[in-house]
């Protein structure tokens, strides 16, 4: 894995991927295993690029619509449209955003980068990830499999992120975090941005699809 890029005084120096892990996890929910299953599930059906209601997760789960109303009920990261289809859950967009997502043949969307880079690994497949660079709006194209980073355009890209406020991302997933999450072109693009924006810094490609797969692995941590 590459080190750690060097950020500005005033973003949080130091941290490993590990300590990330950690300061990240509160702001997930805690989910149980029941729960895990049907988290990985929505996951799935909706990257078949259709909105996605209650009864049809019940059915593909065979489990009864009640519970799974109890779940979803208690879950935040979670968008609907007016009938109450799952149209986002967790990254996973049909709602276009900066950051097109191409798997199992649908064009889907992610509410910020680091999304493209965990989400294959739940969905089980690969992934052709558009983006753009927030200070240059240059094309950012990356490949990435459930099990690697295959292919990243341009080779030097990276990321900005930002260490969450549990409560404020329960109220507010994208609004208080996704929106500080974005590819850069290269480090001096996203120096340029993080010197703008308190408290975000950079990581590289790899950090980030590293730190998404131990996330992964703590949130699923029984399925």
């Amino acid at each position: 894995m590459q080190q750690t890029l060097q950020i500005q005084p005033n973003a949080i120096e130091n941290l490993g991927v590990d300590d990330l892990v950690e300061i990240l996890l509160p702001a997930f929910p805690r989910l149980s295993p029941v729960e895990q299953k049907v988290s990985l599930q929505i996951h799935r059906l909706l990257a078949r690029g259709h909105r996605l209601d209650r009864q049809c997760v019940a059915d593909s789960l065979r489990m009864p619509l009640e519970r799974i109303d109890k779940i979803l009920n208690r879950l935040w990261g979670i968008h609907y449209d007016r009938q109450k289809r799952i149209i986002a859950y967790w990254g996973l967009s049909i709602r276009k955003t900066p950051h097109r997502f191409e798997v199992g043949g649908q064009t889907m969307y992610t509410w910020c980068a680091w999304d493209t880079l965990f989400l294959p690994e739940i969905l089980r497949t690969g992934a052709r990830i558009d983006s753009l660079c927030a200070t240059t709006d240059s094309p950012i194209r990356l490949t990435i499999s459930p099990e690697r980073v295959e292919h990243i355009q341009p080779k030097h890209a990276v990321i900005s992120f930002l260490t969450p406020d549990a409560a404020r991302v329960k109220e507010d997933v994208v609004g208080h975090f996704c929106s500080s999450v974005h590819f850069f072109e290269s480090e001096q693009a996203g120096l340029v941005w993080i010197g703008q924006h308190a408290g975000t810094f950079l990581l590289t490609i790899d950090e980030a699809y590293i730190l998404g797969r131990k996330i992964n692995a703590s949130l699923y941590r029984d399925v």
